[in-house]
């Protein structure tokens, strides 16, 4: 059995999976207190994480009727992320490993996406494109097998595509986080009603559209409710757009015809219908699995290298923009 801690951002997860992929328990404690600043505050965040984290183990455990005794290997999110946030759980997880001696496995949040299409009930092997679509990440990648380094087809240039979903909300008057109330404005809009930039070239840049949208709600009547739909439903498609012609390029290149999504964005309804129309294998993962979550670095965990006591205790966490898949 595995143990699995995930602190990357403003999510307290703890997960129980077993060593063939089954979960038995997916604890995801999801912070309210950045509601009011439009975002995530990092130093908010960490003293969240430290009140919620032996909880959220707790509970872990409860749930799956078990205890630290059944546990036999235990893994953690090392990065990327925001580091106060990361050192919480990273430093609790080698704890609990340390108290017992047992192996520690350090997973890369990225590669947690990717993994989470192991996971069973419905488990989807490589080879695969990935696209993994998150708050802080945009990535496509070439996965031809499990354990070894993807190839990085397409990444983040600046703005991910969730932050452009958060942003977007926030100029349109909508709450934190914004991908579910922009998707729910969005359904009374024309997406045709403007049109948005979605960016050239291979990599991905939201930072434009960002601006173009700014810019629209500085000349248009924001007091509009139709207004504000249509605004809603065709940035939100200049967003999909983006997504859906990028990737359709890079199973093209890769020479693959399966596609797996992750990542927070993964749960836009309009984004799940586009990528099923491209006509490849298509990986959707359960709503609880596209967030941010423990199960998914505990599935990474399974391939993953794991250190012997006590040589995991001088790790450290490494920061946004940092890692093997940055």
């Amino acid at each position: 059995m595995i143990l699995a801690v995930e602190t990357s951002c403003d999510d307290t997860c703890a997960a129980l999976v077993s060593a063939d992929g089954a979960i038995l328990a997916n604890v995801i404690s999801s912070q309210e207190a950045h509601a009011r600043f439009g975002g995530v505050v990092p130093e908010v965040a960490a003293r969240s994480h430290l009140e919620l984290i032996d909880p959220v183990i707790d509970e872990a455990f409860a749930r799956a009727g078990a205890s630290l005794q059944d546990v036999e290997l235990v893994a953690a999110t090392r990065g990327p992320g925001l580091v106060g946030a990361l050192l919480v759980g990273f430093a609790a997880a080698k704890a609990l490993a340390a108290a017992r001696r047992l192996p520690f496995a350090p997973v890369d949040h990225l590669a947690g996406h990717v993994a989470a299409a192991y996971l069973k009930p419905t488990p989807f092997e490589p080879p695969f494109v990935a696209l993994i679509a998150s708050g802080g990440h945009t990535l496509l990648l070439a996965v031809r097998e499990r354990g070894a380094a993807p190839e990085v087809l397409a990444r983040t240039l600046d703005d991910a595509a969730g932050e452009a979903f958060d942003k977007g909300a926030r100029m349109l008057g909508l709450g934190y986080p914004g991908g579910a109330p922009l998707e729910r404005l969005a359904r009374a809009g024309d997406p045709y009603a403007f049109n948005f930039p979605s960016g050239r070239g291979e990599d991905f840049s939201f930072a434009g559209l960002k601006t173009a949208l700014l810019y629209r709600t500085r000349d248009l009547d924001m007091g509009d409710e139709q207004v504000r739909a249509d605004l809603a439903a065709s940035y939100q498609r200049a967003i999909v757009d983006a997504l859906v012609r990028r990737a359709e390029r890079a199973l093209e290149r890769a020479g693959l015809s399966r596609l797996a999504l992750g990542g927070g964005v993964a749960a836009n309804g309009p984004l799940r219908e586009r990528l099923a129309a491209l006509g490849a294998e298509l990986f959707l993962p359960a709503l609880a699995l596209c967030t941010d979550n423990a199960a998914m670095i505990a599935a990474a965990a399974l391939d993953a290298p794991a250190l012997a006591y006590p040589d995991y205790l001088s790790l450290d966490v490494y920061a946004t923009g940092e890692g093997p898949l940055r």
